[in-house]
This record gives structure tokens, sequence and C-alpha cells, in this order.
């Protein structure tokens, strides 16, 4: 299966971080500067478990995990800190036909527990939590961003016509004009960058196409290389955006305040009321056919390589700070991401290895 960055970071170091995808973490970075590898100083790989559907003894063998996040409270079937996955294949391994959610405790040995299954979760390839342990999901097979609860329990397919081909998640807390706090999702096979507004309550008010114009994903679903992993540093309200189809990681500053179509991407340039707000943090070798991404303490994003299985870490300010591959085996291996930790001594980065059907941990 398979430089640049605004000033608004002029250089992010230690905290808590929140990201998704891909990809899922829970973080807010103060600033630093000396500009260090998080991923440097991570020596130690390890296996968490699998994730292949056991549903408690009744599975029904779901596999290739996509979506990967943590979850931030203990609440119905999850615990604090639990590693909450979704399959994208079935059991027979056929592409885009998985219809689970799985957890999974982050200690070593662990098997998976299910959430939920559903049919609205078709091809779900990426997901979110927000702070209740709600879970957004981006379903690309059936074209929905269903939302459970963390019973498991669907709370609605949440059809729209502004998805097309969801791949990727992520919550934002920042209250904006448009939302007391939202969920962004972003659409492989339109380019397209979708905003959920939230109430206080959490109610959706509102779907704003934000961002147009990346390339589409144009071999669904055995190429899945389009506007996919979502990442969000809430110090500078700042959504960064897998661009597989181009090998690089756009940023949009400010999120929470683009208007519904704000930027228009063109080539390696933005048009739009928000043209200003958007930039490209990083293109081009080592990234190589990216799909997902992660917030690390230091405010470095971490980028998974479908094309090598190499993470690839880039600072705020569009610097390679590291590579590194993950998986000797064959390639289109790290697809979820989430990254959890207060400091470089505590950071844990964890990646669903679809070549194992496991989630893995690089730590210290």
């Amino acid at each position: 299966m398979m430089k640049v960055l605004h000033a608004i970071l002029a250089a992010t170091a230690l905290g808590l971080a929140l990201s998704a995808c891909g990809g899922s973490t829970v973080t807010t970075p103060v600033t630093s500067a000396t500009p260090f590898s998080v991923l440097a100083g991570l020596h130690t790989q390890t296996t968490i478990g699998s994730t292949v559907d056991t549903g408690s003894g009744a599975g029904n063998g779901d596999e290739n995990p996509y979506g990967l996040a943590v979850a931030p409270i203990t609440s119905g079937k999850i615990t604090q800190g639990d590693l909450i996955i979704c399959n994208f294949n079935d059991s027979a391994n056929v592409q885009g036909t998985g219809t689970t959610i799985e957890g999974l405790h982050p200690a070593v040995g662990s098997t998976p527990y299910r959430i939920a299954q559903d049919s609205s979760l078709t091809g779900c390839n990426a997901l979110t939590l927000d702070p209740n342990d709600t879970i957004y999901n981006a379903a690309f097979a059936t074209n929905l961003d269903p939302i459970f609860t963390s019973n498991g329990a669907l709370v609605t397919t949440n059809a729209n016509p502004a998805w097309s081909g969801p791949f990727g998640q992520i919550y934002s807390a920042t209250t904006g004009p448009y939302g007391h706090a939202s969920v962004f999702e972003s659409n492989a096979n339109s380019g397209t960058v979708v905003r959920m507004d939230l109430s206080a309550g959490g109610v959706i008010t509102a779907f704003d196409t934000i961002a147009t114009g990346f390339t589409p994903n144009t071999g669904a679903p055995v190429s899945i290389l389009g506007a996919s992993g979502l990442t969000y540093n809430p110090a500078g309200d700042i959504l960064y955006v897998v661009d597989g189809g181009n090998n690089r990681v756009v940023s949009f500053a400010g999120a929470s305040s683009i208007p519904p179509n704000g930027v228009t991407v063109s080539g390696t340039g933005f048009s739009g009321l928000s043209a200003s707000a958007a930039h490209v943090l990083y293109s081009g070798t080592p990234i190589n056919a990216p799909v997902s991404a992660a917030l690390l303490v230091n405010g470095d994003v971490i980028v998974g390589n479908t094309a090598d299985n190499n993470m690839v870490e880039i600072s705020p300010l569009g610097t390679l700070m590291a590579t590194r591959n993950v998986d000797g085996g064959a390639t289109g291996a790290i697809f979820g991401i989430a990254a959890t930790g207060a400091t470089a001594a505590t950071q844990k980065i964890y990646f669903n290895d679809d070549n194992s059907n496991s989630v893995v941990l690089i730590s210290q």
C-alpha cells in the first residue's frame, strides 16, 4: 500500500500536546531558543499489541489499522491513555472494508477490545477524540464522518456534501469566530479541508470548507495519497496538513479563524482571503508518500512515509531534524501516528504498523 514557516512559532519546545490522523496527541508546547530533535533521543522500539479485531472473543477479524488517537479521559469503555484505533480492512484484508473501532491499553502485551462496529465506519482511516472521548471518524468507503460515544453508540453518521474521501481528523479546543471548538477533516478525493464548527455543548453548528486545491487522490482505495493526516498545535492555532500527492506538509495559522473558502492551494502558492495564513512547512526529500503525522513536545511535526517506512521530524521553522526507518519490511507500514508526553524525556511516539497489524511504541 501502500522552508518557510511563519514567525508565530519562532521556536517551540517542551510541553504537553494533541494531534491525530491520522493521528492524535495532547500538547501545549512552550517556547525554547534551542531547537533539538525529539526523535534522535528516542532509542527503543516496542510492540504494544495486535490491533486485529477480537471483539472480546467475538471479533470479526478486521485488520490493517489506519486511524490512531490517544484517549484524554476515562469514559465508557475507554480508559485514559488508551490507544484508540480503527481498522481499514476486513479479515480477508480487502481494502477499505473494515468496520471497527478498537481500544488498546498502552502496555506491552495488550489485546484489543471492541468499542464499536458499524457499517458507517466502512473504510475508517482516521479518528480523533474530543475531551469527553467522543470519537469522530473519517470513513473513506462510505464517505461519512460518523460520530460514536465512548461506549460505542452511534451518535450520527454525520453525512454531509462536504465529504469526498475523508482521510484525516483532528480536534481543536480553540475558540474562534466560528465556534467554541472544532474538528478539522481532510478529503483525499476532492483536495479540501473542512472545519466542523462546534458549540459549547459539542453540537456541530456548521461545516466550513476552509481550504481547496490540494492534489486529489485519483486511485482510491489502492492509492491513498492526497490531503490526509492532520495535526494541530494550539500554540498559534496551527493546523498541519499532510499533502501526500506533493510530498509536503502545509500549515494554516489561525485555522479556527479561517473563513469558508478562505484558502485556495495552487501549486506552491496560495490565494484567497486567508492566503497569508497558509505556508509550506517542508517539501520534498526525505518526505516520501506521507499519509500521517503527529505533534511532538517541542512543537516539531513527525511525518510517516508509506513509500519507505521512514519517520521524518520537521521543526516548526521548516528545518529537517531527523529521519529514521521504523520498519525494515514491506513498504506501506506506517499509518496512524500519535504522541504523548510532557517533556523530551517522557515523549512517546505510537504508530500503527500495518505490516504486523500492531501498535508500536518509540521511546527512550
